[in-house]
Order: C-alpha cells, then structure tokens, then sequence
C-alpha cells in the first residue's frame, strides 16, 4: 500500500487490553500518510489471529507492557519477533523490571505515554523503519540492572569500545589511539567475544553502545541525543 507521495505505508498493529491508549494512538496516526493503524488487540494472540487475515504484514507492534493475560513482556517480545514484526513498548515507565526485560528480548524502541505526541510518532515511525531507537527511558531502565553479567575490558578496550559505539568508524578510532583500522577490529573481536561469553551478545554496532551504556564507558544518554540504529555506522 502507498500513501499520497506514493511512498509505502508502515503498517501498525497495537497489543493493548484497554481501549482507551489504542483509540489515542489511532487518532495520532490519522494525521500521519505514511502510518496506519490495521488491527489492534487485547494479547499477542489476538493480534497475531488479525494480522493473519491481513493481506500485507506488520511492520511494527505497540506493545503495553502489562497485560491481563499473565503474559511477560519477555515471551511477547519474543513471539513478536518470531513472527517477523519488531516492537515498540508503549509504557507509563512505571516498571523498570518489565522494561528491561523486554529490552532484553530485543525490543526495538520504548516510548512513553506521557511523551510528546512527535516523539512517540517518531519511535513508531523509525522503528517501523526497522531502526532500532534507543531512548533515555530504556537507558535508565536498564542502567544499574543486578542482572548484568560483568565484563572486565582493560583501559584500551575500554576505550575502543566507547570511541566505535559513539560513531566512530575503525580507522578513526585507530589514528585517536594510534594503532591501525586491522587492529581496532582485532580489538572489537575480543569485545564481542567477552561480552558472548557473558550471555551479552554484540551482533550490531547498536548493541555495542547498549553495552557500553550498561557497564558505564558511556554516559546515560540525555533525551535531546537520543540514538537510533539509522545513525550508526555499518558494523565491521
């Protein structure tokens, strides 16, 4: 399907069990031509159920968090992307617990409910997209977690870790520390490597600056510099 421009349209389906955040988010996407809303319900199972009617598939799901079928946020993220949809968590950010434990399924973005209608349009938009968009709200769920495995980097690979997931690019980092780009990458290796054994896999460039947030090489980001995957650097 295409809108006016005749871009395509990013289809929207929405796991809420209340009418009231579904029917405010249909009235936001009524204004947006490249964004539709096409099914809605109250579990993953339902919504699942509607979008195998649909002619098209789903780009994207908005997801509440707390659901009133004893569902985790966990095995709903992760049925989601099992059924090639990614996910957006809608939340009033109350439960950092739930929230984390979506991140950790690998939810594409959080936007919270009491956020500014642009900003919430924008995570819906850009994660249809298929960018992942981190925010400060997930930054701060997940910041201090007791679940964390630790991961011990020594001084360079600490700072090689922090310089790439800022955006650097492997030659770039390797002149600030002044060995080669074939060495940087040498270094992300062993990175990679010591957080896979953690149980804390780095398959993107976007996952290397989650981790670097978590364990503290870089700082909470604020919410006026927010990331998204469409900024980062393609991976080595």
């Amino acid at each position: 399907m295409t809108g006016l421009s005749g871009d395509r349209v990013l289809r929207v389906g929405m796991v809420d069990d209340h009418r009231s955040p579904i029917w405010g988010i249909e009235r936001l996407l009524e204004a947006e031509p490249d964004l539709e809303m096409v099914c809605a319900g109250s579990t993953v199972d339902e919504l699942l159920g509607q979008a195998g009617q649909l002619s098209e598939g789903l780009d994207i799901v908005i997801l509440d968090l707390r659901l009133g079928d004893a569902s985790t946020p966990r095995e709903n993220v992760i049925r989601l992307t099992e059924a090639g949809i990614g996910t957006v968590v809608y939340t009033s950010g109350e439960h950092p617990a739930l929230l984390r434990s979506a991140a950790k399924a690998g939810v594409l973005g959080v936007a919270l409910k009491s956020a500014a209608e642009a900003e919430i349009i924008g995570a819906i938009r850009a994660a249809a997209q298929g960018n992942e968009v981190l925010t400060t709200e997930w930054a701060a769920a997940i910041d201090g977690d007791p679940e964390l495995a630790a991961v011990d980097l020594s001084p360079q690979l600490q700072r090689v870790l922090a310089l790439y997931a800022s955006g650097e690019t492997s030659a770039t980092v390797g002149r600030s520390l002044g060995v080669t780009a074939d060495t940087v990458n040498e270094y992300l290796k062993r990175i990679r490597q010591k957080y896979a054994d953690a149980g804390r896999p780095t398959r993107t460039k976007v996952d290397l600056f989650k981790r670097a947030v978590e364990d503290g090489w870089l700082p909470v980001p604020e919410r006026g510099a927010d990331r998204s995957a469409g900024s980062a650097a393609h991976d080595h």
